[in-house]
C-alpha cells in the first residue's frame, strides 16, 4: 500500500487491504511470509557443494524453536542477543528470534579479535552469544571476567568442541530440542510472543564504522527499519522472483537493510556462500539478480580481471583493449557498445556471474570513478548508494536511467531532507541530513553525537550538482591543503590509485607540507604472480614490495595517475610499505575505511623521513598476526621520487 506522498503504509502498523494491521516488526514479518508464501524458498546454503534450500514455513518453525529456546534459558525483553560468525541462515533466523523474545541484537564481525569482541560484550551487558564454530567458541572462552554478563554460548557447529567443558556452552542443536518442546507445551506461545513485538522498540544495536575511535552501538527499532527499507524499494524495487548472495559482514547496516529487510518485506530470496574462498564460485552458480559489493571487492574483480588479461595471448589482449576502447567510448556519449558487448563484455559478465544482474550497488565508502566507469562499459548496472548507520544506511541512491559515477545520486524518498551546511563559493560544505527512520541514539551513552535537532552531521564534506545529485568528496577533517595552500582530498586520488591491479591500499600524504607523497601496499596475489612470470625471486610479501623491478612497476601506475591531475594535487614520492594495512591493527576499520589518525601515528617516523627527502628508511618492527604469533621485521623502505629518473639495480 503507498500513500499519494509516496510512503508505503506497510509496517507502520497501519491497516493493510485486509483490514489488519501491517507489520512492524521482523517477527511480524516472517509469520506473515510463512502464513501467505510458506512453500517459497526463503533462503538457500551451500554445504559440502551443495545448495540447500529453505522455504518461509521451514524458516519458521525453526526461529519458532530458537526463540523459544531463548526464552527457556530466561532471555527476554531488553536482553541482548549477540551474533558471531559467518553469514548463514542460522544467523539471521537467529536474529529474528532475539527480536521475537523483544530482545535485542548486537552482531559481531567474524574476524573481530578477543579484545575487540569483550568490549562489544561487556560494554553492551550481553547474555547470550549465537557463535557459529570453535573459532569463535574459543574468543568468547578466553576472555574469562571481561564480559561478566555473558551467561549462554550457543555454538552452531559442534566440530572440536568435545574439549571444552564450560557451563554456559549449549549446541544450537539442544536450544532448537528445548523450543520444540516448548512449542509442542504450549502451542500458543510463539503467535503470542510474536504478536507482543512493538516496532517501535530498539530491536538492534549496530556497530558503526569507528572511522577515529572504538565504534558506538546505533540503537534501531524494527519498525524504522522497515519503513526505511519500504522507501528504499521505491526506488530500486524487488520481488520474490529477485536472488541476492549475501557476501559483505551481516553486522553491516547495508546487509542488515538487504538480507532482513529486503528479504522479508519484498521476500527477495537470500543465498549463503559456502565459505569466503568461494563466493566467486558459488556467486557464478547463482548468477543473482541484485548484488552488493564494497568498494574493494569491486576493486579486487577489476584488478582479477585485468590481471588475468595479462596472462592471456597477444592476440586477446588486443581484443580486451579494443573492447574497453569500445566500450568506454560508447558510456561517454551516455550508450552501450554493441559490438563491445559481441565481443568482449557479454563473456566477461557471464564469467564473472553478472548474466542475471538487474541492479547493483556500491557503498560503505567511495568507489573510484575508473572503477566506477570499468564496470558502467562492462554492462553491469552499477549505482553508487550513500548513507551512515545512524540513518539506517542509505539514503540516497542513483536511479537506473540517471547513473553518474561522479555522485551518490538522489535520495530515495521526498521525506529524505539533506542539506549543505557552510558552504563554500563552490558549495562545498558538510552534509547534513535527516528522515523519519533514523536511529534511536547511541547505546549506553547520553549524549546524541552528530544529532542535533533531528539532523545528522554527516562529518562528509560534498555539494549538491547541477542535476541535483549529491557529490560527497571526502571527511571533512580529512580534506587537506598543501603548504602552499592547495586543497586536495587524499580519498579522491587514493581511489583513482587504487584502480591499478597492483595497488591493493593507498595513503596519500601532503597535509601542510609542501607536496604530496603516498604509501602504498601492493596486491600481493597479483604482483606475486607479475613477478613468477617474470622470474622474479622472492620469498615474503616485505621481500617482493622491496624488490627494484616492483618499484619500477608501481611508479610507472603512480604516473599514470598523475598524468591525470592537476599539478598540485600530483604525488611526488611514493614509498612501498612493509605489510599489508590490516583492521587488526586498527589501520583500517572492518568495512576497509583507512584511519588516518593511526597510520599518521603509527608511521609517524617514516612520514617525517619522506618529507626529510630521504631515499632509504630502515625499518625494524614486529608485526603480530591473528593467531597470536609475532614476526620481526627488518628492511629498508627505498623512497621513490618521480622527479628523478629511478636507477635499477643490477640483477
Amino acid at each position: 500500500m503507498t500513500r499519494s506522498d509516496g510512503r508505503s503504509a506497510e509496517g507502520r502498523g497501519e491497516l493493510n487491504r485486509t483490514g489488519n494491521a501491517a507489520p512492524d516488526t521482523l517477527p511480524k514479518l516472517l509469520r506473515r511470509n510463512a502464513a501467505e508464501h510458506g512453500a517459497e524458498i526463503a533462503y538457500r546454503e551451500k554445504e559440502y557443494g551443495i545448495w540447500r534450500s529453505l522455504t518461509w514455513a521451514e524458516a519458521e518453525a525453526r526461529t519458532r524453536a530458537i526463540a523459544l529456546g531463548l526464552r527457556g534459558l530466561g532471555l527476554g525483553a531488553g536482553d541482548v542477543v549477540g551474533l558471531i560468525g559467518d553469514n548463514r541462515p542460522d544467523w539471521v533466523m537467529g536474529e529474528i528470534a532475539a527480536h521475537a523474545i523483544r530482545a535485542r541484537s548486537l552482531g559481531i564481525y567474524r574476524d573481530a579479535l578477543e579484545e575487540e569482541v569483550a568490549y562489544l560484550l561487556s560494554f553492551s551487558g550481553t547474555k547470550a552469544v549465537i557463535a557459529e564454530d570453535e573459532e569463535q567458541v574459543d574468543k568468547l572462552l578466553a576472555m574469562g571476567e571481561r564480559a561478566p554478563s555473558l551467561s549462554h554460548i550457543i555454538y552452531c557447529d559442534p566440530r572440536g568442541m568435545r574439549k571444552h567443558e564450560d557451563p554456559r556452552l549449549l549446541p544450537l542443536s539442544e536450544l532448537l530440542a528445548r523450543g520444540e518442546a516448548a512449542q509442542a507445551a504450549e502451542p500458543g506461545a510463539w503467535a503470542t510472543m510474536v504478536a507482543a513485538t512493538r516496532g517501535e522498540e530498539v530491536a538492534i544495536l549496530c556497530t558503526t564504522s569507528g572511522t577515529t575511535a572504538r565504534p558506538k552501538l546505533a540503537m534501531l527499532t524494527g519498525g524504522a527499519l522497515i519503513r526505511h527499507c519500504e522507501a528504499y524499494l521505491l526506488a530500486d524495487p524487488k520481488s520474490a522472483a529477485d536472488e541476492y548472495v549475501s557476501v559483505l559482514p551481516l553486522p553491516w547496516i547495508m546487509e542488515q537493510i538487504y538480507v532482513l529487510g529486503w528479504g522479508l518485506i519484498a521476500r527477495m530470496k537470500v543465498n549463503f556462500v559456502e565459505e569466503p574462498e568461494t563466493m566467486m564460485a558459488d556467486f557464478r552458480e547463482i548468477g543473482p539478480s541484485f548484488v552488493l559489493f564494497a568498494p574493494r571487492v569491486w576493486e579486487a574483480i577489476a584488478a582479477e580481471v585485468r590481471a588475468r588479461v595479462m596472462d592471456a595471448s597477444p592476440l586477446k589482449r588486443r581484443l580486451y583493449d579494443l573492447g574497453m576502447q569500445w566500450g568506454l567510448a560508447a558510456l561517454e556519449k551516455g550508450q552501450r557498445s554493441a559490438r563491445a558487448d559481441a565481443l568482449l563484455f557479454r563473456a566477461l559478465r557471464d564469467r564473472l556471474g553478472f548474466t542475471n544482474l538487474r541492479s547493483a550497488a556500491t557503498g560503505g565508502a567511495a568507489l573510484g570513478p575508473d572503477t566506477f566507469r570499468f564496470f558502467q562499459a562492462m554492462g553491469v548496472p552499477l549505482r553508487q548508494i550513500y548513507g551512515q548507520t545512524e540513518t539506517l544506511g542509505a539514503y540516497t541512491v542513483h536511479r537506473a536511467d540517471d547513473v553518474n559515477q561522479d555522485t551518490v545520486g538522489v535520495a530515495f524518498t521526498d521525506e529524505i531532507e539533506t542539506r549543505i551546511d557552510n558552504p563554500d563559493q563552490n558549495g562545498l560544505g558538510e552534509i547534513v541530513t535527516r528522515h523519519p527512520n533514523m536511529f534511536s541514539g547511541y547505546f549506553g551513552v547520553s549524549e546524541t553525537g552528530d544529532l542535533r535537532d533531528g539532523w545528522l552531521h554527516t562529518g562528509d564534506a560534498g555539494y549538491f550538482d547541477a542535476r541535483g545529485h549529491l557529490v560527497v568528496i571526502d571527511r571533512i577533517k580529512d580534506i587537506a591543503t598543501t603548504s602552499g595552500g592547495d586543497r586536495f582530498s587524499p580519498q579522491y586520488i587514493e581511489n583513482k590509485l587504487k584502480f591499478s591491479p597492483y595497488v591493493a591500499e593507498a595513503v596519500v600524504l601532503g597535509d601542510g607540507r609542501p607536496h604530496l607523497a603516498a604509501m602504498l601496499c601492493i596486491r600481493f596475489p597479483i604482483v606475486s604472480k607479475w613477478a613468477e612470470r617474470n622470474r622474479i625471486a622472492f620469498t615474503t610479501y616485505t621481500d617482493l614490495s622491496a624488490r627494484e623491478q616492483v618499484l619500477a612497476l608501481l611508479r610507472a601506475e603512480v604516473e599514470k595517475v598523475n598524468a591525470s591531475l592537476p599539478p598540485p594535487q600530483r604525488i611526488r614520492d611514493f614509498l612501498l610499505l612493509y605489510k599489508e594495512l590490516d583492521a587488526d591493527d586498527e589501520e583500517l576499520t572492518r568495512t576497509r575505511k583507512i584511519r588516518r589518525g593511526v597510520i599518521n601515528a603509527k608511521y609517524g617516523d617514516i612520514i617525517e623521513a619522506i618529507y626529510r627527502g630521504e631515499s632509504a628508511i630502515p625499518v625494524d618492527t614486529t608485526i603480530a598476526f591473528q593467531d597470536g604469533t609475532k614476526q620481526r621485521i627488518r628492511t629498508t623502505l627505498r623512497v621513490v621520487s618521480l622527479r628523478e629518473p629511478m636507477a635499477m639495480a643490477a640483477e
